[in-house]
């Protein structure tokens, strides 16, 4: 480490993204702080469904299919790891997930769509499709509307907000610094990064860029480029009732303790994390033709959270070519990508200096034209 240096390296935002990096680099015995604006960010990670998806993942970019299932991979491995040094459940099931259909054209788009992806997949994406009476023995209670689903064993879901925590947790218990500032200001000294932090200035040899949409006002201060924009999706929350649904879904998931997480809207409303009365009752529409008898249970509450995307809907990964050892991260899947962010990214910042060839299609050059 750099003598200037306070640290080997700073992890610049204390999200689902951010933590699993820092928790990754903590891992690799670097000296790293994680700089957290706390409860003022914008933290996609209150949002998060919670879902571990592969499915439907990299249509257009067979590259962003492998990193999701390698992912998917690692996700066992990483919650033991998780597990066994913070002794925080995070709730984490990989039992397959389905994604209902609830007409024939839905289903026959599916079945294009997944036969596409899988043909692609260097990684061997696999899937079934199920019939109404197919789904109906998995899930009884599906409604007559629904027509069928897509199913990946690869599938699964755990409790973000508990992942978070763990995250945070572990971090610490590996020797990792948490400092809840805002970061107004990162300059590259040659050799070493200077960040200016709200109580003073912090050095390091290593700056990593994961803090959302703060992103792209730090990313030019140190050779990067970034574009991001908000998507507002919506989460309902039922009252917890008696467990019927064994796997998740990209509509709906039954947590541990009984209650109902119901969403998958999107909404180009700017920064407005609110939430709206007609697109609560579109998300109540579908998931009660899916599943009739949730008519009679009551909603407790409801909140909206932003999703951090970039025109292509892929993430970016990135390091500058001026300023070596500055690297940004930026997904829209905190979850499903946290194992292979703490199990791999982090490693290939330590032992490589530099990102694998594989993650080069994710560069923010690709927006350049």
């Amino acid at each position: 480490m750099n003598k200037m240096c306070d640290f080997d390296s700073i992890v610049i935002g204390g999200g689902m993204i951010g933590s699993s990096i820092a928790f990754g680099l903590a891992k690799q015995d670097e000296k790293v702080a994680m700089i957290d604006e706390g409860d003022n960010a914008l933290r996609a990670a209150r949002g998060n469904f919670g879902l571990i998806w592969v499915q439907g993942k990299g249509e257009k970019n067979s590259s962003y299919a492998d990193l999701t299932l390698q992912s998917a991979k690692k996700w066992p491995r990483f919650n033991n790891e998780l597990m066994a040094l913070t002794k925080i459940d995070i709730g984490f099931e990989q039992k397959g997930g389905f994604d209902f259909c609830l007409n024939q054209e839905e289903f026959d788009e599916r079945i294009i769509l997944l036969k596409h992806i899988a043909e692609n997949s260097h990684e061997q994406f696999s899937y079934e499709m199920f019939n109404h009476e197919e789904l109906a023995k998995k899930l009884p209670k599906i409604g007559p509307e629904v027509v069928g689903a897509s199913y990946s064993s690869w599938d699964g879901h755990v409790n973000p907000l508990l992942l978070l925590r763990s995250l945070h947790k572990g971090f610490q218990e590996l020797g990792g610094k948490l400092l809840t500032h805002s970061v107004s200001d990162i300059k590259y000294n040659d050799s070493y990064f200077s960040v200016q932090a709200k109580n003073g200035v912090i050095n390091s040899n290593k700056v990593i860029l994961a803090a959302g949409f703060s992103n792209q006002n730090l990313a030019p201060k140190i050779g990067l480029k970034m574009s991001l924009f908000p998507q507002r999706g919506q989460i309902l929350v039922t009252e917890k009732i008696k467990p019927f649904l064994d796997y998740p879904t990209g509509l709906i998931r039954q947590t541990n303790e009984g209650g109902l997480l119901l969403g998958d809207s999107h909404e180009d409303v700017g920064f407005d994390d609110g939430t709206n009365l007609q697109t609560m009752q579109q998300i109540a529409q579908r998931v009660t033709t899916i599943f009739p008898f949730l008519r009679d249970v009551k909603m407790i509450r409801a909140w909206g959270s932003l999703r951090i995307l970039t025109d292509d809907r892929l993430p970016i990964y990135d390091y500058s070519k001026t300023c070596p050892g500055a690297y940004t991260v930026s997904s829209h899947s905190g979850v499903t990508l946290a194992a292979i962010h703490a199990l791999d990214i982090a490693s290939y910042i330590v032992k490589d200096g530099k990102l694998p060839i594989s993650l080069n299609c994710f560069s923010a050059e690709r927006f350049d034209d």
